[in-house]
């Protein structure tokens, strides 16, 4: 892996804007990590504002609304439908202003946010330091950095059954904690803790993580994936390969999740 890999941001948006309407269906592992993330740090949502990027349908927005006296909430998503989803699941909340951008080009003026919070969502962005450098523009001095991220260990049993069918790449790549925190200090973050976590979700059958893949818009980003559309015979060979880490009759997906906060000096 090398150490910025290119991932196809248009495909990024379209993903997700079409999985508006089923993602809260199916986000489980989403949610647990929004819940794992507040709850591993130390961290005081007293501030005064406070930026959820690559928010969804909202989630995190409001856990953190509703646990904190957060006085005003920006909910920031590439996807202009994952929005609309967010506003109309959190139109009683006053105080929250929704904003369509890419986290690779947040709009932020100098020094305007107390806090920036993201739940997997940061791996899908191409740049990081670019990504974190933005972050640090936008973060007032003393403010605080919080997110989750999927790390290299992320559906390593369907890596390699792809593996055995094919030389493409039809898995997502993701950063390590040693990437992240090069990136991290480039921006000029300090205080970095960082700490990984494997969860691991089953299936009856490998064709229901599959579904549940698209139906979150996991799909895979990387522009130099194949853009051929996958042969049943590829599909097949595939699922005969994953089948040999069944388990309990059954199917195993390793998620490894890095959590992350990090603070910008005054």
């Amino acid at each position: 892996m090398s150490a910025v890999f290119s991932i196809d941001k248009k495909r990024v948006r379209q993903s997700f804007a079409s999985a508006a309407d089923t993602y809260d269906g199916l986000a489980t592992l989403q949610r647990q990590a929004g819940h794992d993330l507040l709850a591993l740090f130390d961290i005081n949502f007293t501030d005064n504002i406070v930026m959820d990027i690559g928010c969804g349908t909202g989630f995190l927005t409001q856990e953190l609304m509703l646990a904190s006296s957060v006085k005003q909430m920006f909910a920031m998503d590439i996807a202009s439908s994952m929005l609309e989803a967010a506003r109309i699941k959190l139109k009683d909340l006053e105080t929250v202003h929704y904003i369509c951008a890419d986290a690779e080009f947040i709009p932020l003026q100098k020094q305007v946010v107390d806090k920036i919070v993201s739940n997997l969502a940061l791996q899908w962005c191409q740049n990081l330091t670019q990504v974190f450098e933005g972050f640090s523009h936008g973060i007032k001095p003393g403010g605080q950095l919080v997110f989750s991220t999927f790390g290299p260990a992320t559906l390593q049993e369907l890596k390699q059954a792809w593996s055995e069918v094919d030389d493409y790449t039809h898995v997502n790549e993701f950063y390590s904690i040693d990437e992240l925190t090069v990136f991290l200090q480039q921006a000029g973050f300090d205080n970095i803790q960082l700490e990984s976590k494997c969860y691991q979700s089953n299936y009856q059958a490998v064709i229901e993580l599959m579904r549940e893949l698209k139906g979150i818009g996991a799909k895979n980003m990387l522009a130099g994936r194949n853009k051929k559309t996958t042969s049943k015979t590829q599909m097949e060979n595939m699922i005969k390969a994953y089948e040999k880490y069944r388990v309990n009759k059954l199917i195993p997906a390793t998620y490894e999740i890095i959590f992350v906060s990090a603070n910008v000096t005054g």
